[in-house]
């Protein structure tokens, strides 16, 4: 049974290749999952064709998932998951941008990437290009920087706080009630 799903898996990625072939960089199938990396600049007509074709069909755009690698270029990978429930496989189209570089929105050709790409804009910074509504949703709209990025202070930058006396938000710079100490990371019963 197994075997036999894995060898429908190569079928399919030999066919995505032989009608994709400009725009694969990479194919590769680990776990019966399908992993595709292309380039950003062929999102776009990738996922129409993958979504319109009789032979994928995938319908259903269910996640985009965002891997941050600080020291590495291009620094950010995107993951798009997606379902054929038709043929009962996911498949995930990798690309890869760097911090200053945007991608296409896919709202116009997946529905639920509206909201899966504002989340990839507030979380990491990465920008969609052409989106309809592309602002803040999970942090302030007055929120400096990008939360889950691996550059972010831990602290953040603004401290938030409610005020009964003034009966408002305050926001104030971050001040630390003490100052950062040395460990020498030694045990304190350890022989000196």
């Amino acid at each position: 049974m197994l075997l036999n799903k894995y060898y429908i898996l190569i079928n399919f990625c030999f066919r995505l290749k032989k009608n994709l072939k400009v725009s694969i960089q990479k194919v590769y199938i680990n776990n019966y999952s399908v992993y595709l990396y292309i380039s950003p600049k062929h999102l776009v007509n990738v996922m129409t064709f993958l979504k319109k074709d009789y032979k994928t069909k995938f319908t259903i755009l269910n996640d985009i998932i965002c891997l941050d690698y600080p020291g590495r270029l291009p620094r950010f990978k995107l993951i798009y998951t997606l379902s054929s429930v038709f043929f009962n496989i996911r498949l995930n189209i990798c690309v890869t941008v760097d911090e200053l570089e945007g991608v296409d929105s896919l709202n116009h050709v997946f529905s639920s990437a509206c909201w899966l790409e504002r989340e990839v804009w507030d979380m990491f910074g990465i920008f969609f290009y052409k989106h309809p509504d592309l602002r803040r949703i999970l942090t302030d709209y007055g929120f400096l920087g990008f939360p889950l990025r691996k550059d972010f202070p831990l602290s953040g930058f603004l401290e938030l706080y409610y005020d009964d006396s003034q009966k408002r938000l305050i926001y104030e710079p971050v001040s630390l009630a003490q100052e950062y100490r040395n460990f020498d990371f030694e045990l304190t019963w350890a022989q000196r």
